[in-house]
């Protein structure tokens, strides 16, 4: 099959491609160090933005920015829409933010992660015309049991009988904004618990469908771009996500129409990334529920990094050791 685009086989990305992309997550989040806790998230963000580019410009593949850092933060590079690798092996749709959780960062907060996820081209929906969207993530028994579309009581009861476990020990994970402030409320009218997130839904959502972790599901209002980037990881782990798109004006209705999107409209996992064979990589920058941070002891940069990949079903664990000496500037 070729590549109408560039001319050249098409091929689908494979497992090397995964162990390649890590390093530039790594990378992104050794970058960031310097940053933590100094109160400069664009500093945090700039440099590992700069450096996840560069790790991503010497890795064989074609990778098409479809969620990037443009649209948010009015970046240069990795912006939507923009290609990198070097245009050999597979064609692939990409979504990258560099730090997703740059105030958590530069707060010297916990649960900032470097991530990449990756589909085949053309599979991944861009919805960078709508900005937010309303989620509900959960592990695989959520599969015929939840429903984006009724009350979170309804969802919270009913996932606890699916789950085998009191009401009173589900654990819900939502971020900590105004928005939420009723849910919150409903939720805990349950009995169930919540684990209110400062920032990065993404880890939230993927701690939710992870085994073994203390979190049972993710709610709430984030961003579009970490939705669909959250979706990548959820096929990995045959978990259960839906959403529905959260204009805040009609203006970004109107925008979200013309680009094709649809409301009022439940997307799952398959209509959010159509493809069967994807990637999501992340490594932690600071410490966190999903991966451990950034950490120099003495000559040795600690990195701790997860890799998901769809097509096998997989979760692996990267823990790796740097020469500080090699990072010096």
């Amino acid at each position: 099959m070729v590549n109408p685009e560039t001319g050249t086989l098409y091929l689908h990305p494979d497992r090397n491609l995964a162990l390649e992309l890590v390093r530039a997550t790594e990378a992104a989040a050794i970058r960031a160090v310097p940053f933590i806790g100094k109160g400069d998230k664009n500093g945090a963000d700039g440099a590992a933005v700069d450096a996840m580019r560069k790790f991503l410009g010497t890795v064989d593949f074609d990778g098409l920015v479809v969620i990037g850092e443009g649209e948010k933060d009015n970046a240069p590079m990795l912006y939507n829409g923009e290609h990198v690798g070097t245009g050999h092996g597979p064609a692939c749709d990409i979504a990258v933010d560099p730090i997703d959780g740059t105030s958590l960062t530069a707060a010297g907060r916990q649960n900032a992660i470097s991530m990449i996820a990756v589909s085949d081209r053309g599979t991944m929906l861009d919805a960078s015309s709508v900005f937010y969207m309303q989620k509900i993530v959960a592990g695989a028994e959520g599969h015929g049991v939840l429903d984006i579309r009724q009350s979170i009581g309804d969802n919270i009861r009913e996932f606890a009988k699916a789950k085998g476990k009191p009401v009173g020990e589900i654990v819900v994970a939502v971020l900590d904004r105004p928005r939420h402030e009723e849910l919150i409320e409903d939720i805990r009218a349950t009995g169930a618990g919540t684990r209110l997130m400062l920032d990065g839904d993404v880890a939230g959502g993927i701690n939710a469908a992870l085994y073994g972790t203390r979190i049972d599901m993710c709610v709430g209002v984030g961003g579009s771009p970490e939705g669909v980037a959250t979706a990548c990881a959820i096929k990995a782990l045959g978990g259960f996500i839906q959403t529905m798109l959260y204009p805040k004006t009609d203006l970004e209705r109107e925008r979200g129409l013309a680009a094709g999107l649809k409301f009022d409209h439940v997307y799952d996992a398959d209509s959010l990334v159509t493809s069967d064979n994807t990637f999501f990589v992340a490594t932690g920058v600071t410490d966190g529920g999903l991966v451990n941070g950034v950490k120099r002891l003495g000559p040795i940069i600690r990195t701790e990094s997860i890799v998901l990949r769809s097509h096998s079903g997989t979760i692996r664990r990267v823990s790796a050791d740097h020469l500080a000496e090699k990072w010096l500037d």
